[in-house]
């Protein structure tokens, strides 16, 4: 009878679940069509780039009649389109530099070289180049996740092995493990990057990271940067990882130890079949915990020139405001918001901490 009860409150409490989920399912599909719906209300009554082009000073005017003449322009002219509004800039070069900046937004259009609009037209600007229409953002962001999953997978299978190493009775293998985890947790994550971007071809001379592609490869610099940048990730995360692993197998409780030595089964067999598998369970709360520092930790790689968000955001600030950075930081964001939702359904689905 107690098992019949049991099993209909848990059929009631996942039905629950399930229709709970189902309900906030609903919600944030109707808030993303209605979303949709009120930005291509936008879009449609959004005026088009010829009635922003139209609203330059009669002195911009002028100055583009005499570009068709010349050699090299002097006026220069930006043109951002975001669906539901645009942005147009005008600049002309030289002594008595004009500029003027225009935001097209629900069927007007406002000058933005001053105040609010001003701040809406950079945003704009910043948002559309950081989107990959201009300098591709998207590229850096693919390049901060492909960096970080690739890290810590191969610092994971690493970790693994420095973890069994480290409580291992034999000094032989415990003491270099001990230390390489000492090591890379007791240096700074910037300095390791330097020394393994910088030192190491110092050290073999001849060598290069270049030199690892085709010397006709135009992009041979920044590859060689990123495969120096996933070592130097994957080195640090694998010491950060040994030490959840070996919490994770020193959690397990010693009678299982007892049991599987009274089975006949090796040390090896036990760890394989009996305590990793339970271990793996324990840890994935902090390996997920370590992806999204890792995630963030990714930024780090501009000091070696590569173009990640961080250095697109530098590069494009170059230009113009600092506001860049804070379109940056909503990236950073969203990546880290993504990753720990997924994180958050795989512990609730494998962790033993429920």
């Amino acid at each position: 009878m107690k098992s019949k009860a049991l099993k209909i409150l848990k059929s009631i409490v996942s039905a629950f679940d399930v229709r709970r989920w189902e309900k906030k399912s609903k919600i944030i599909a109707v808030t993303l069509i209605a979303l949709f719906a009120v930005a291509t209300v936008f879009a449609a009554i959004k005026p088009s780039e010829q009635e922003l082009m139209d609203k330059a000073s009669p002195q911009i005017r002028q100055e583009l009649i005499k570009d068709e003449t010349r050699s090299r322009r002097h006026v220069v002219i930006t043109y951002n389109d975001l669906y539901f509004i645009n942005y147009a800039s005008f600049t002309t070069s030289g002594v008595n530099s004009i500029s003027e900046k225009y935001v097209g937004f629900a069927g007007g259009v406002y000058h933005a070289d001053e105040g609010a609009w001003n701040i809406t037209g950079q945003f704009i600007n910043y948002t559309y180049r950081m989107l990959g229409c201009g300098q591709s953002m998207l590229y850096g962001a693919k390049l901060t996740i492909v960096l970080t999953t690739i890290s810590i997978g191969l610092g994971l299978i690493l970790s693994i092995l420095l973890a069994l190493g480290k409580i291992s009775k034999n000094p032989l293998i415990s003491l270099p493990c001990r230390a390489y985890i000492f090591f890379f947790r007791g240096t700074p994550l910037m300095i390791q990057i330097f020394c393994i971007y910088l030192a190491i071809p110092g050290i073999f001379e001849g060598f290069s990271w270049r030199s690892l592609f085709d010397s006709d490869d135009p992009e041979g610099v920044f590859k060689g940067a990123f495969v120096a940048a996933i070592i130097a990730f994957t080195l640090n995360s694998a010491a950060y990882c040994a030490e959840i692993v070996r919490a994770a197998v020193q959690s397990i409780d010693k009678g299982q130890y007892e049991a599987a030595k009274a089975l006949g089964m090796t040390y090896g067999q036990t760890m394989r079949k009996i305590i990793i598998p339970q271990s793996a369970r324990r840890m994935i709360p902090p390996v997920c915990n370590e992806f999204v520092m890792v995630l963030k930790d990714a930024s780090l790689v501009f000091v070696i020139g590569l173009m990640d968000i961080t250095t697109i955001s530098k590069t494009i600030s170059a230009s113009g405001s600092y506001l860049v950075f804070i379109p940056a930081m909503v990236i950073y964001l969203i990546i880290t918001a993504f990753f720990t939702y997924i994180f958050g359904k795989i512990e609730k689905k494998f962790s033993v901490y429920e």
